[in-house]
């Protein structure tokens, strides 16, 4: 898209089925690096990642080539799929349906990074 100049920042936070603790400290460097490789892959900008045991946060540099429920059905579905390769917890793991997205302008961002 020539002559596009966009600055489109969404802060995205989706959560495992029925709110479950199962996402472990000890797997979390190696899922953010699984989802920078997706949204990367996807031509999209990870600016920060974050999870806990129960959620993922993400602040992504939005392209206005994608739709961001696009990009977020193939994270979630490309993380499923990995962590139950992975076999990293008992039974089949699965993310909750739907997602929150939040925009914010460029002066906001350090904030939500912190």
């Amino acid at each position: 898209m020539a002559n596009t100049y966009t600055q489109i920042y969404i802060h995205v936070v989706f959560a495992v089925e029925s709110r479950q603790s199962l996402i472990k400290p000890e797997h979390n460097d190696e899922l953010q690096k699984y989802i920078t490789g997706i949204v990367s892959g996807q031509k999209q900008k990870l600016i920060a990642i974050n999870n806990m045991p129960d959620q993922v946060h993400m602040l992504i540099g939005l392209q206005p080539d994608l739709a961001l429920s696009d990009l977020v059905r193939d994270v979630k579905a490309n993380c499923s799929k990995f962590i139950n390769e992975k076999r990293w917890v008992v039974g089949r793991f699965s993310w909750q349906q739907g997602f929150g997205a939040f925009s914010y302008a460029r002066s906001q961002l350090d904030t939500v990074i912190r």
